[in-house]
């Protein structure tokens, strides 16, 4: 008799996540009798809810926050996504019960670049900056995505600056330009800018919005915000406004959910509308004040 495959995502908390609807919606749409779970795990209770993995018949799970950096000491095998990350978004159980640990929010952020200004965006890739606000975990992300994807220069603009210095001298990426910047030079650092992206909770629903100016921004650079709660942000409404093309920050939790849903239940699936539509319909019944997500939630302030 076969066993329905199962997989989830670990959190503290976790009832905000919207990653049940989005894996619900693709196991619905390929007709797989398997189940995607919420799964509320205290930090201290990581290292043992993730040993019981197999056990408790998981082929894997995402890790939000608080437990994507302990993660990486807590697995058997860390892949090279992960380790430049410096945290983990994705784990896999094998069939010999080891844990594979991945990051596919870097994947996730540019895929949902491409997706929304592909023509805009690839233009800009070279010689032209981006500039990334906030300097956490998904600036880290970010800044291992946009080198990959050819950017060779990035500008870090963050209310500590020392924040921001630490996380430009963690670049190690060959040829990589990386500059940091405090609040005060925030609106020089966008001129020239290709690509202006946010990954701070500013601009959240629930947090103080962002006050940056965007007249140094020229007006064909690509604006993108992680945030998606909401789903049009204050910078990305000022932005639209001048002209700029801009890209709301829900892609990114769609299409950094690709490879795991790929590697527990064996279907590649798509981000299309009628995902989209599924996943804000989940989080506008909870309430679009809780829906951080696992992207968002990485954010600090810039």
């Amino acid at each position: 008799m076969s066993v329905e495959p199962k997989a989830g995502v670990m959190g503290w908390p976790v009832g905000h996540s919207l990653s049940p609807a989005l894996h619900g919606h693709w196991l619905a749409r390929h007709g797989i009798a398997g189940s995607y779970e919420a799964i509320p795990v205290a930090p201290e209770d990581l290292p043992a809810a993730l040993a019981g993995l197999a056990a408790d018949g998981y082929r894997g799970v995402n890790l939000t926050v608080p437990h994507k950096e302990a993660a990486l000491s807590l697995v058997d095998d860390v892949d090279e996504a992960a380790q430049r990350i410096g945290a983990v978004n994705t784990i896999v159980v094998g069939d010999d019960g080891r844990l594979t640990a991945t990051n596919t929010d870097a994947y996730g952020l540019i895929e949902n670049i491409r997706a929304g200004a592909a023509a805009a965006l690839e233009s800009r890739f070279g010689d032209r900056p981006a500039v990334i606000l906030g300097a956490g975990g998904a600036a880290r992300a970010a800044m291992v995505g946009l080198a990959d994807a050819g950017v060779v220069e990035i500008r870090i603009v963050n209310r500590t600056v020392e924040r921001a210095e630490a996380l430009a001298a963690l670049a190690g990426i060959a040829g990589l330009r990386v500059t940091a910047h405090g609040l005060a030079g925030a609106e020089a650092a966008l001129s020239g800018a290709g690509l202006l992206l946010n990954t701070s909770t500013l601009g959240m629903t629930g947090q103080p919005p962002l006050e940056l100016g965007l007249e140094n921004l020229p007006e064909d650079a690509v604006v993108n915000d992680i945030v998606y709660a909401p789903l049009e942000t204050g910078l990305l409404a000022a932005a639209r406004a001048r002209g700029n093309p801009v890209v709301d920050g829900l892609g990114m939790l769609l299409h950094q959910a690709r490879a795991g849903f790929r590697a527990w239940f064996g279907v590649d699936p798509v981000v299309d509308e009628d995902l989209r539509a599924a996943v804000l319909r989940a989080r506008d019944g909870q309430g679009a004040g809780q829906g951080a997500g696992q992207n968002a939630g990485q954010g600090d302030d810039a």
